[in-house]
């Protein structure tokens, strides 16, 4: 990624943080931009997140994930989490972690907000 298009991104998600404050109480806006600038594969995928529309943000954090800023899938229960703070996935569909005997099984999941109530859904892993 260019340094224009890395500086663009930053900017971006710095708005986002900035106008939803409520989702991420007592954390700063610098020094979670300090952690993406010191990591281009975090931002290489928040890039793609955005280009789909996904729109990133911070809704929390802990030990780990502020440690080594990975990226990973929401289980069911951050994503119902996630929907207290907003009506995420209004319009789209997000995959959350499958627990690994659907996994296992080539099973995958889905979550999604519609009529005011959140979906989870299931389909095969190899369809997408």
């Amino acid at each position: 990624m260019s340094s224009e298009q890395r500086a663009e991104l930053l900017e971006v998600l710095k708005a986002r943080f900035e106008k939803n404050m409520k989702r991420h109480k007592g954390l700063e806006c610098a020094k979670v931009e300090a952690k993406l600038e010191a990591n281009a594969e975090t931002l290489w995928s928040l890039k793609g997140m955005e280009k789909t529309g996904g729109e990133p943000d911070v809704v929390g954090h802990d030990i780990k994930m502020a440690t080594d800023m990975g990226i990973e899938l929401l289980s069911e229960e951050q994503y119902l989490e996630l929907q207290k703070l907003g009506n995420f996935d209004t319009k789209t569909s997000s995959w959350i972690k499958a627990p690994a005997d659907i996994r296992n099984l080539g099973g995958a999941v889905f979550a999604d907000y519609r009529y005011g109530n959140v979906f989870v859904y299931h389909n095969g892993a190899e369809s997408y």
